[in-house]
């Protein structure tokens, strides 16, 4: 994790202390469960459970210590909790192998970040709706290919990232539900020295279930699902950096990321403001894509497991939660403080002079009776020359002596309103926002 990209709590969530927490308390759940299946003391348990090792930086470092002689982390983590616990430390990990709390933990570690990001999101979306029914009727022009195309409004611009975000939400608590799985099956998935019952009632008491049928460890088309989950709602993100970027361009200027004051957005240009919060969105999006591949890459492990997963999850898991969460967070307070100019975007709407209506007009004369290539025809040569001439479509259109014959001048009107691109608003909004429909 790099600290210019992450927020505290991700930080301390992902920290060798909380790591160990975790692991401590999946050893306990085993351990009761174990206890209440007559293979280890009870009491001695509860003595455990009653005096924790305390999991601050000392610990940390007394656990390196350890693991630069034993060169393994859980017998390492085993022997500090002994050296803190004492001899009732031994009934822990009974039957169990070290994917067991490596495993079992880092679901809990995910389905926590999970849950962070998803509150995240939840601020994005709140921001989105916000401002998307703030600007429902404020007339813009849409574009496709870059060129301009009909008019729409900018709040049905912000529904349509609003819809984007949601379906990521969605995967991403389908994700998070797939994720919740653990193992404490031993060191092939057979029970040789525990049993299902043991597994289940020590996995339900970390909020996970156990899965199906294991190998050492949980299969890694879990953890592939849930990096792709987190890399679809990144790409949500860029949807919406990317649209930014555009407005905020000089030749385009409909909306602006805030600037506050004594900000400076060029070295050697004084005048400048850079779009430099969605830019940074967009790099860490491709950043975050990046990392789906070794996820993918890590289902395939040889027979019942190989540890080519390990280094990879060790960095990608705090490294993907942590880059999209600030990503989310970032997100939001671009879109809460985003300047929007609606007279700019009606000078643009306006700029091709009527070219936009121009397809209103080919339905009129196709609804004549006109062959449709014929009207289209008819249209666009006209277009074309007011394109060229920078005129008006509009005189053109009333000028044209076959046109004039077959157009009223109500259907003309008609046809250069606005009124049919925000006839359907509210209905699209009762779709997207069904809550307040």
């Amino acid at each position: 994790m790099i600290a210019r990209y992450a927020r505290p709590e991700m930080i301390s969530l992902w920290s060798d202390a909380h790591r160990y927490e975790v692991w401590w308390r999946v050893e306990i759940a085993a351990a009761r469960a174990l206890a209440r299946a007559g293979k280890v003391p009870a009491d001695a348990i509860e003595r455990c459970a009653a005096r924790p090792p305390v999991f601050d930086a000392a610990a940390v470092s007394r656990i390196e210590e350890i693991e630069r002689t034993t060169k393994h982390d859980v017998l390492a983590f085993l022997q500090y909790c002994e050296e803190q616990v004492g001899t009732d430390a031994r009934f822990l990990h009974r039957g169990m192998t070290s994917s067991d709390v490596l495993d079992s933990s880092l679901a809990v570690l995910m389905a926590e970040a999970a849950g962070s990001i998803d509150e995240a999101l939840g601020r994005v979306l709140a921001a989105v709706e916000k401002r998307a029914r703030e600007h429902a009727r404020t007339p813009c022009i849409g574009r496709s290919h870059g060129i301009h195309a009909e008019p729409t409004t900018f709040g049905l611009k912000l529904a349509v990232w609003y819809g984007h975000l949601e379906r990521s939400r969605e995967r991403l608590r389908a994700a998070r539900e797939r994720i919740a799985y653990g193992k404490i099956a031993g060191a092939v998935g057979t029970y040789a020295h525990l049993s299902p019952q043991v597994e289940a009632e020590a996995l339900a008491e970390l909020g996970l279930k156990p899965e199906p049928a294991s190998t050492q460890v949980v299969q890694r088309d879990r953890h592939a699902e849930y990096f792709a989950a987190l890399s679809l709602v990144g790409t949500a993100v860029e949807v919406v950096a990317t649209e930014v970027r555009h407005l905020m361009r000089t030749e385009v200027a409909e909306a602006s990321e805030p600037f506050d004051p004594g900000q400076q957005g060029s070295s050697a240009m004084p005048h400048k403001k850079n779009p430099i919060l969605s830019e940074n969105l967009c790099g860490l999006a491709r950043t975050l894509r990046g990392m789906l591949i070794p996820a993918l890459e890590n289902v395939a492990l040889w027979h019942e497991r190989d540890i080519s997963h390990s280094s990879v999850e060790r960095m990608i898991g705090p490294d993907a939660t942590t880059t999209l969460q600030f990503m989310l967070h970032r997100l939001a307070g671009l879109v809460e403080r985003m300047v929007v100019f609606p007279e700019r975007m009606r000078e643009n709407l306006e700029s091709t002079h009527g070219l936009v209506f121009s397809g209103a007009l080919l339905l009129l004369i196709a609804d004549k009776g006109s062959a449709r290539q014929e009207a289209y025809r008819a249209i666009q040569r006209l277009a074309l020359q007011a394109h060229a001439s920078r005129t008006h479509l509009r005189p053109l259109v009333e000028s044209d002596e076959t046109l004039s014959q077959v157009l009223s001048k109500d259907e003309i009107d008609r046809a250069f309103s606005m009124e049919p691109h925000l006839a359907h608003v509210d209905a699209i909004f009762a779709r997207v926002f069904p809550a307040a429909a």
